[in-house]
């Protein structure tokens, strides 16, 4: 049963930084994927990020490039997204998700499962 557990998340003030991590298990796959999603109160998820299993395709929103990096270990099945210049607006649950791939886009549809999310809160 794949599992995807998150950690990381909490309260920082504008123009703070933080790490959010998610480790995955259940599957051996070699060719995977893992993104990064976020949901504000009365919006749609978002996708922020996604790396492929060998870091060799990553993309970001255009609302956070150059702010938040994400990486893989994939010996670990982890990765993670450091997030630095937070502000108000990436108040959020971040979620992790496992896919095949990353594409162009950033997408719900490209990933078949989840992680519980992590509330991360910008304000001060």
């Amino acid at each position: 049963q794949v599992q995807l557990v998150e950690s990381g998340g909490g309260l920082v003030q504008p123009g703070g930084s933080l790490r959010l991590s998610c480790a995955a298990s259940g599957f051996t796959e070699d060719l995977y994927a893992m993104g990064w999603f976020r949901q504000a109160p009365g919006k749609d998820r978002e996708g922020v990020a996604c790396i492929n299993s060998h870091g060799g395709l990553i993309n970001y929103s255009e609302s956070v490039k150059g702010r938040f990096t994400t990486s893989i270990d994939n010996a670990k099945y982890t990765t993670a997204l450091q997030m630095n210049s937070l502000n108000p607006e990436d108040t959020a649950v971040y979620f992790c998700a496992l896919g095949a791939g990353c594409y162009n886009t950033i997408e719900v549809e490209q990933f078949g499962y989840w992680g519980q999310g992590t509330q991360v809160t910008v304000t001060s």
